[in-house]
């Protein structure tokens, strides 16, 4: 009898195509234990400096195995190469450590899709990075992704415990999580923009507080934001760290745009770079901003579809749209509508039974 890692997969995926980067895991992580179909995956991250699997990548491959039962070969610190053979997902309460400042977002949206179509409901709990350059921060999830998947009809919620800054990250973020193996999910349509208001937040750790105030009060200037949205918080972090994030309240949600303080580098600059991310979106149109259009495309690929305007799909969209294809019977479509604001369309076929 044949070893069952000796039975080809039902899918091979090269990691270097596209953008080459984590984002091709995660999906393909989420949409295996969602549909039942195992996947090698080769070349992982191969054009990167440091290519196969970081401490990050793997942290995402073991919550996946965890929630499904997968056997897995190649799951290992450096490996290029991965095979995943899921079993059913299981609801339950979960608990995981990234390591260091590993984002605890990404880990985190590796794992929401199938909890939610579990048949049950899920608690989850996880340390690392919350406030990371490399990934979404913990307000990009709660306050702009969240609603706009709760519109679709998924449910789940979000809380900080603890703020965690790169590099020293010791984060704490909980998610409870309800399990529905079958909903009845909206078409979407976020073609339409109407700005209904700005705000701006900084939140700082083991730095002068002056510095988080005065990061907020440039952005606020620049941006004509009223005095009174302007916040400025220290946090409890377990080390020194600072984001300033610009919030947009559209009459359908929120938009997040966040800049990360580093070492050396002047607040002026980082608040310049946070009012330069606002100022790009304002100027397309767009309804979804760059961080948030390739997070859009799985709820709309599980469900009954729809279409969203965004800023140019970036390489992670297109990449990730290939990575759905592999898994889904779904369509894409992206036409310009003018200038850097582009109409992207989710047409799924009938998704059938879970293996």
């Amino acid at each position: 009898m044949k070893d069952k890692y000796e039975t080809a997969p039902d899918i091979i995926i090269d990691g270097s195509r596209g953008e080459g980067g984590g984002q091709i895991l995660r999906t393909a992580l989420a949409l295996s234990a969602i549909t039942g179909r195992s996947f090698r995956i080769v070349n992982i991250r191969a054009g990167r400096n440091r290519p196969g699997l970081l401490r990050q990548h793997l942290a995402c491959v073991l919550a996946a195995r965890d929630i499904c039962g997968a056997e897995l070969r190649g799951a290992e610190l450096g490996s290029g190469e991965l095979t995943f053979i899921p079993g059913p997902i299981r609801p339950g309460t979960y608990s995981w450590s990234v390591g260091s400042a590993g984002s605890t977002s990404l880990v985190l949206q590796t794992v929401l899709f199938p909890l939610l179509s579990a048949p049950g409901d899920s608690s989850v709990c996880i340390e690392g990075g919350t406030h990371n350059g490399m990934a979404p921060p913990f307000q990009f999830l709660d306050w702009s992704f969240r609603p706009m998947l709760e519109s679709l009809g998924f449910g789940f919620s979000l809380a900080l415990d603890r703020y965690g800054f790169y590099p020293a990250g010791g984060g704490n973020v909980r998610s409870e999580i309800r399990g529905t193996p079958r909903r009845d999910v909206p078409r979407a349509e976020w073609t339409k923009r109407e700005i209904t208001g700005m705000a701006v937040y900084a939140w700082s750790s083991g730095i002068p507080e002056r510095i988080g105030r005065a990061e907020a009060a440039a952005v606020a200037e620049a941006l004509e934001i009223p005095r009174e949205r302007c916040f400025a918080q220290m946090v409890s972090s377990p080390g020194p760290g600072n984001a300033v994030s610009a919030v947009l309240d559209l009459e359908d949600g929120q938009l997040v745009f966040t800049e990360f303080g580093k070492t050396g580098l002047p607040l002026e600059k980082v608040a310049a770079g946070c009012v330069r991310q606002v100022r790009r979106y304002l100027a397309s149109g767009a309804r979804a901003e760059e961080h948030l259009q390739d997070q859009l495309l799985l709820p709309l690929s599980l469900g009954s579809g729809g279409c969203f305007t965004a800023t140019e799909p970036s390489g992670h969209t297109k990449t990730n749209m290939e990575i759905i294809r592999c898994f889904l019977p779904v369509q894409f479509e992206t036409k310009p509508v003018r200038e850097n604001c582009w109409e992207i369309t989710v047409l799924p076929e009938n998704q059938g039974e879970r293996k």
